[in-house]
């Protein structure tokens, strides 16, 4: 880009998908735009990467969340409801660890008691020195 000359700023076009959603006023001090448009057409270029969160309820969660550390995209997972179930919680864990580890040598880390944190290959907890 020449100095001087400014891009014009890059535009998404979102739609309101949800007509029983109450419209979002004018001074209201909070608006949580990813519940409001949960699937928002977010453009992807070579190199860039975006980081999710999401809540695993069940195993029917996982394979969303393996999709989107295979497109390379870091994931942190909130351990909701599986939580309380060891034997799910246990294979869901075991699960990604071994596709993200094995399949595409990332990496599982924990983040406290009900997070995990998931690294694609192209990252990594270490910094070599």
């Amino acid at each position: 880009m020449a100095r001087g000359k400014r891009e014009s700023p890059k535009w998404i076009e979102v739609s309101n998908s949800d007509t029983h959603r109450e419209s979002l006023g004018p001074g209201q001090d909070y608006h949580d735009l990813g519940s409001s448009y949960p699937d928002a057409p977010v453009p992807r270029i070579v190199g860039d990467t975006v980081i999710r969160r999401a809540e695993l309820q069940d195993l029917t969660g996982i394979s969303e969340i393996m999709n989107w550390v295979s497109e390379g995209d870091i994931v942190i997972v909130k351990m909701g409801k599986i939580i309380n179930n060891d034997l799910e919680l246990n294979v869901a864990v075991n699960k990604i660890q071994r596709f993200v580890e094995d399949d595409i040598s990332g990496e599982v880390l924990r983040l406290g008691e009900k997070r995990l944190l998931l690294l694609p290959s192209s990252f990594s907890s270490t910094t070599s020195r």
